[in-house]
């Protein structure tokens, strides 16, 4: 467990550092960002930074859901 707790501490600082590099776009939208002006550039950041977290969101709950059931699997085996 302490691996695993590591890993994940590891992880989420990484996640932090790299938080500034996060507001890369791809050449498309660069192109579009740098025609709007600052402002609306960042706003079209933060949505794009908005689309990308629900699916990630969405995709953490179901991972997190199955690590649990296949963890009380694991348990319900051990007693049995």
């Amino acid at each position: 467990m302490k691996k695993w707790s590591a890993i994940i501490i590891i992880l989420c600082i990484f996640c932090f550092a790299a938080a500034e590099k996060a507001t890369a776009q791809c050449s498309i939208c660069t192109k579009t960002a740098s025609q709007l002006g600052e402002k609306p550039a960042k706003g079209l950041n933060s949505g794009i930074l908005y689309l990308m977290f629900a699916p990630l969101a969405i995709g953490g709950f179901i991972g997190y859901r199955w690590w649990q059931r296949e963890k009380a699997v694991i348990e319900d085996e051990a007693n049995s």
